[in-house]
């Protein structure tokens, strides 16, 4: 009896996806436009509106980009050089805008985009999360996997540790002399930067030596992205960091555009530079974050959104601000952790709303929502005037 070797239909479809270019791919591809748009409005001198709503959305394909180009490096060069190659330009978008913004001096909206990305990662991404797993599947219990779950309380265990870092200067505010209040926090913030940055490097050894194995992803388990499984085939090593690296420069250009035109386009809206630190910028640069999270719970990926948001806004907290600690004081601009109130609040609420949904195990639709609502009144809180 002979045997086909005509491949079936599960078969071509797999084969052919790995010859074209994923829809998000090509989506991304496509809004690339907006780079020399977002250059070009500021040379023909635009109203600084257009020119700031363009810099942002040209600022999303470009951070995507750079992940992908990160991910497929991270592959070919091993574990660990590629997992401090990710920590490196995993929030590279905040980090660009984050310094750009310093040396114009608006250290206020640095400090307030930091907290916007971490409450729209873990409240607006997970939100976003839960409603379509929940809608998909009705219920999923995510706890099938012990590692799983095990790195999640870690990194739940690490946010809640880095609010009380950031509540540190708060509580110095109002139980120490005020004449005394500004010093205090830029030392405090200072050691505390050096104590984040320790603590952040030891979880990459933990993650990346120690307790490898629980961080290493099944093989359903890993999301579409470009260079796997939906180009499916080995890119060129010096290519792939050529493009990583031209784009991280595109990146810090756009990123420049944006700043420049944020002062006067938030003007012509009527927002306040903390409402538009902590909405407007961080949904630009973690756009990407939240359509990978809802791409994976559509997918019944609930565990991995969650490690996707968890595991970005640690890194925000753990690394990205307290390096612009360091960073600002090279610069002249000293910075410190010494936020908003109420910013400290909204992070606070976040972190524990987060945990409260995610470990019993299980996610249902309407804990999205409960997430949703949360973002939506703390949006609602920042944008009333002072």
């Amino acid at each position: 009896m002979s045997v086909s070797t005509k491949p079936d239909r599960a078969t071509a479809g797999k084969v052919a996806s790995r010859r074209t270019m994923s829809r998000k791919d090509a989506f991304l591809l496509r809004m690339l436009v907006f780079v020399p748009l977002a250059l070009l409005f500021k040379q023909l001198g635009l109203p600084p509106l257009v020119v700031f709503t363009t810099a942002g959305l040209a600022i999303i394909p470009l951070a995507a980009w750079i992940a992908n180009f990160t991910e497929a490096i991270a592959t070919e060069i091993g574990p660990f050089l590629g997992g401090l190659l990710n920590v490196t330009f995993g929030n590279v978008t905040e980090i660009a805008v984050s310094i750009v913004a310093l040396q114009a001096g608006m250290v206020e909206v640095v400090k307030a985009s930091l907290v916007g990305s971490i409450i729209a990662n873990l409240l607006l991404g997970l939100g976003f999360a839960f409603i379509l797993d929940g809608l998909s599947f009705k219920k999923l219990d995510f706890q099938h996997n012990i590692k799983r779950t095990t790195v999640a309380r870690i990194n739940s265990g690490s946010l809640n540790l880095a609010v009380v870092f950031i509540l540190m200067p708060v509580a110095l505010k109002f139980t120490t002399n005020s004449s005394h209040h500004l010093a205090n926090a830029n030392h405090f913030s200072f050691v505390a930067s050096i104590l984040l940055l320790g603590f952040y490097a030891m979880m990459l050894f933990f993650s990346m030596k120690t307790h490898r194995f629980m961080y290493e992803l099944d093989e359903d388990a890993e999301p579409e992205s470009y260079g796997s499984e939906a180009t499916g085939r080995k890119y060129n090593l010096w290519l792939h960091v050529g493009l990583l690296l031209g784009f991280t420069v595109a990146l810090l250009f756009v990123s420049e555009v944006l700043v420049d035109s944020l002062q006067e386009a938030v003007s012509t809206l009527g927002l306040t530079s903390l409402f538009t630190g902590v909405m407007l910028i961080p949904i630009f640069g973690s756009a990407v974050e939240i359509i990978t999270c809802g791409m994976c719970a559509a997918k019944q990926k609930i565990d991995l959104s969650i490690s996707i948001a968890l595991g970005s806004s640690l890194q925000i907290a753990m690394f990205v601000a307290p390096a612009l600690v360091l960073v600002g004081q090279a610069m002249g601009q000293p910075m410190n952790l010494a936020f908003d109130t109420f910013a400290v609040l909204a992070v606070g609420v976040a972190v524990i709303m987060t945990n409260s949904v995610s470990t019993d195990g299980k996610s249902n639709w309407l804990e999205g929502v409960l997430l949703l609502m949360t973002y939506t009144m703390l949006l609602t809180a920042f944008y009333l005037p002072d």
